[in-house]
């Protein structure tokens, strides 16, 4: 018999070479191809970040400028959360429409003429009218982004890539911060207006540079184009026969015979996500409605724990902790931009080394004791009629350790874990709702957050937070199973056990286990017949 080729079916070149299954499993290289559509899909999330760490500063100019209230001052900073709502809720089925990569130019686009608007408002109706379009655009980022970057994620690598998102909005809110502190000297009326329409030029160049990334397999294969979503697979996977295990599973989930293997294909007739709406919320399957509770949950939790309002209110807080120099308030800011950014980076590293839960965690029970602290302080301080320089130290330090300990884990994991638990049909329709549950906490706590702290004080408003973030503790040990390593067609044997599925991740393991044998002991019986 003719000797194999390399890598035809992992038969050896020479008969004296070592069996292929018996060799020490090597750790495949980072698919550059995969790294680069991640990033450029996800560096739309930066429009978002922007806005959010912009608005910390430009707030405390626009109301002197334009006189508003502290009233109108929470609306002007939740309100696009809530206006996210329309582009998120609408970004599932344009998604499904038009395809992934589209969607991404749209959204930036959107936002693009938001910033411009809210740059030359003249008033502050106008610039509501200028935070309902940025809004929308926010909406289509955030849902579309880490649900492209999922699925042409390998399986090795997809902590790592779909944590993106979230890197780049950190990086957003940091270059917010700095836009604040360059531009306080310009005068009143000029400063924050300029904060605000710089964000508009790095959506210009996102939506061009979107343009050389391919659509996504998956869409592709919901399409029927089949030929072009496995050319996309070959390029985006660490190996051809991945690639062709992913192609499998995902004709698999989108109902397409395995079989079928032309470059088009009839895809299976849809109804436009009647069925996906009933699948999900009228009769879902006992492995849905435990996805649905635990995507849903943690984007509840991720905001209702406070995020948006240390980032958005960190002046604010910095003030009240007895920082009263503006340049000094937002040179505070500054150094929460730099660590919450230092730190999202140190988590994409470690997301497909020590897995979700661990760093989830980790990160919130380190939440957890930042934010009494920082609650604690804040008392202190508000009880004392004279400067307590430990105090103020204190609030400085646990502000910056509790954006540490939530970009190390809460605020990456929210969306690689929501990205990838959602079964193929019900993917851009599930993560819409997640996105929309965490848009709507975020507007309520940042539309709150000065009306909260004056009904029970600042600091009663951190002891609050520290409450929900225990909850969240308790929800995220019981009811969140790992999901590192595994491909995104198999997540839903995984759920549907609840307070169970660690006695079903153990029989899975058991199975794979056997599987793995059973595989090796035929390559090992294949190799030895090729040989003789």
């Amino acid at each position: 018999m003719a000797d194999r080729q390399p890598g035809n079916n992992g038969f050896p070149d020479q008969p004296q070479a070592p069996i292929p299954g018996f060799e020490p499993p090597k750790k495949p290289k980072r698919n550059k191809f995969a790294f680069a559509c991640a990033i450029l899909a996800s560096m739309n999330s930066i429009l978002l970040g922007y806005d959010i760490g912009v608005m910390s500063g430009a707030s405390i100019y626009i109301k002197k400028d334009l006189k508003i209230s502290d009233t109108q001052v929470e609306i002007l900073m939740g309100i696009l959360n809530l206006y996210s709502l329309l582009g998120s809720a609408a970004a599932g089925r344009t998604s499904d429409w038009i395809g992934r990569r589209y969607t991404i130019v749209m959204a930036a686009g959107i936002f693009f003429a938001g910033a411009l608007l809210m740059g030359f408002a003249p008033n502050y109706a106008f610039l509501m009218f200028g935070r309902f379009v940025a809004g929308v655009g926010v909406g289509y980022a955030l849902m579309i982004a880490p649900v492209y970057t999922a699925e042409v994620s390998p399986a090795s690598s997809r902590g790592f890539l779909t944590s993106f998102p979230e890197v780049f909005i950190n990086f957003g809110i940091l270059l917010g911060y700095v836009s604040n502190y360059a531009f306080s000297k310009l005068r009143l009326n000029l400063g924050w207006r300029i904060m605000l329409g710089v964000g508009a030029l790095p959506s210009i160049f996102l939506a061009v540079g979107v343009l050389a990334m391919p659509e996504s397999p998956r869409w592709l294969v919901m399409q029927g184009r089949l030929g072009d979503a496995k050319r996309v697979l070959d390029r985006t996977s660490d190996s051809k026969e991945e690639a062709e295990l992913r192609l499998v599973d995902i004709k698999e989930a989108a109902g397409i015979p395995e079989h079928w293997n032309d470059d088009v294909v009839k895809p299976p007739k849809r109804n436009h996500g009647e069925a996906v709406w009933k699948d999900l919320l009228l009769h879902p399957t006992p492995a849905v409605r435990h996805i649905l509770m635990t995507g849903i949950g943690i984007h509840f939790f991720q905001q209702a724990s406070g995020i948006d309002a240390v980032v958005l209110y960190s002046p604010r807080i910095f003030e009240k902790a007895g920082i009263k120099d503006d340049t000094h308030k937002l040179l505070a800011t500054m150094a929460v931009g730099f660590v919450k950014t230092v730190f999202i980076l140190v988590a994409t590293f470690l997301l497909d080394r020590s897995g979700r839960r661990p760093l989830l965690l980790t990160s919130v029970a380190g939440m957890i004791g930042s934010l009494t602290l920082l609650a604690v302080g804040l008392t202190i301080i508000d009880h004392s009629h004279h400067k307590i320089t430990w105090a103020i130290a204190l609030c400085l330090i646990t502000v910056l350790l509790y954006v540490a300990f939530f970009s190390i884990g809460m605020g990456p994991i929210t969306w690689v874990y929501s990205s990838e638990i959602f079964p193929l049909k019900l993917r851009a329709q599930g993560c819409s709702m997640g996105v929309a549950v965490n848009r709507v906490t975020s507007g309520v706590i940042s539309m709150t957050f000065l009306s909260l702290s004056k009904a029970i004080t600042i600091g009663g408003a951190f002891f609050l937070f520290a409450g929900i973030a225990s909850v969240a503790f308790v929800f995220f040990y019981t009811l969140l199973p790992e999901t590192q390593g595994r491909t995104l067609e198999d997540m839903e044997v995984l759920f549907g056990t609840f307070f169970n599925w660690r006695a079903t991740a153990k029989k899975l393991k058991r199975q794979k286990e056997v599987n793995d044998e059973r595989d090796g002991n035929g390559q090992v019986q294949m190799a030895t017949n090729t040989q003789n």
